[in-house]
């Protein structure tokens, strides 16, 4: 099967019809022989009252689940890297997205299994975004990132009417998958419908409108809505989660250009942040490589890997034991290895996780991370 790689299997429950196989990092598809002995070892411990989650070898980690009695879906992953962990979360999201494009009532009630086979066609690119890996995180947070700008609240101004005047609650700009700005009800929406969202254009072939229709996993898991998304610039798009009303062309044609063409240079401006997610304005320690910080809240996350992009990664060795367990809940927590350290902390409403240089004096890390929590949610109310 090679050397590296993951598969994707996606069968029906009850009688193990293959509906999709989907792999990333292998040229190879697993033989039929395989899928069939993956999915029947299952059935037959499921036969035997025994649930079957997860086996490891000395090359390969497999995981099962069953999704609503309907779906069994397994992943086999030969990366070392891939814990039960994420390997049940991607699962989770897989199935997520099958019912943001095809519905629950389908998936849970299959009636043909053909036709099933052709409509799962459309989640393909969003099921394989969730298979690569992007410079996002809400796969795992199952928060959706998001990006800061320096116009934000002009930003925030201009979607609030445009999503009104389009006959909607539900409205964000989105920049490769990352939230610039969004309306107060769509911060409102499930955590795990606002991600997918964003995953979903992000996947998605770039193009000036769409009229998407989309079930929300959570919230409207056998009701579609219509997804309206415009590009503005190259790069940012505007999207609206609306019902039967507006149709697209009216939109397109009375809207978009009044609200948004007076507004291009923020947008623009917008790109800069694509690496980074804030701008540079934003006061870091240059001992800072990265940084995760998680609003509990609302369920949006802040993360980078290029805090300081132009400095160089200087590294020198040095290591510290740290203690594994702890007999208390932690808040703060730190790790130290021989190319970098980590600090991590969490509030009432923030978690935060940053990733410094190894350079960086041990002693100092809690005040660095006290400092920068207090920056990004005081100064740029994340």
């Amino acid at each position: 099967m090679g050397d590296g790689g993951i598969h994707l299997l996606c069968l029906t429950a009850s009688s193990g019809v293959p509906l999709y196989c989907r792999s990333r990092g292998t040229s190879r598809q697993l033989p039929f022989s395989v899928i069939g002995s993956l999915n029947g070892v299952h059935m037959f411990g499921s036969n035997q009252d025994v649930l079957l989650a997860g086996t490891n070898t000395e090359n390969a980690n497999v995981v099962w689940r069953v999704f609503s009695d309907s779906v069994t879906l397994i992943v086999l992953s030969l990366y070392e890297s891939a814990t039960d962990v994420y390997l049940n979360k991607l699962l989770e999201n897989v199935f997520s997205a099958m019912v943001l494009l095809v519905g629950l009532e389908d998936l849970v009630n299959i009636k043909n299994v053909e036709r099933l086979k052709r409509d799962l066609r459309a989640c393909y690119k969003l099921i394989d975004s969730f298979l690569e890996m992007p410079e996002r995180t809400g796969d795992l947070t199952q928060c959706v990132d998001c990006v800061l700008v320096q116009d934000g609240s002009v930003l925030q101004d201009c979607l609030d009417t445009f999503t009104q005047a389009a006959q909607s609650n539900f409205g964000c700009i989105m920049m490769s998958g990352k939230v610039v700005v969004a309306t107060e009800k769509w911060w409102r929406l499930a955590p795990q419908d606002v991600m997918m969202l964003a995953w979903l254009v992000a996947s998605l072939i770039p193009c000036t409108s769409r009229d998407y229709p989309v079930y929300l996993p959570q919230g409207s898991p056998t009701v579609p809505h219509r997804l309206l998304t415009f590009l503005l610039v190259p790069g940012v798009e505007v999207c609206i989660l609306c019902g039967p009303v507006p149709s697209l062309q009216e939109v397109e044609r009375e809207l978009v250009e009044r609200f948004w063409k007076p507004l291009a240079e923020p947008l623009k401006a917008c790109l800069r942040m694509q690496v980074r997610s804030f701008p540079a304005s934003v006061p870091l320690d240059r001992g800072i490589i990265g940084l995760l910080l998680i609003n509990r809240e609302q369920s949006k996350c802040l993360y980078t890997v290029q805090a300081n992009p132009s400095e160089d990664a200087a590294r020198q060795a040095h290591y510290e034991e740290f203690q594994a367990g702890f007999t208390h809940h932690a808040v703060q927590c730190y790790t130290v290895s021989e190319d970098h350290k980590c600090y991590g902390l969490q509030t009432g409403q923030h978690q935060l996780f940053i990733l410094f240089r190894s350079e960086v004096p041990t002693f100092a890390l809690r005040n660095i991370a006290t400092k920068t929590l207090l920056v990004f949610t005081k100064e740029w109310a994340f």
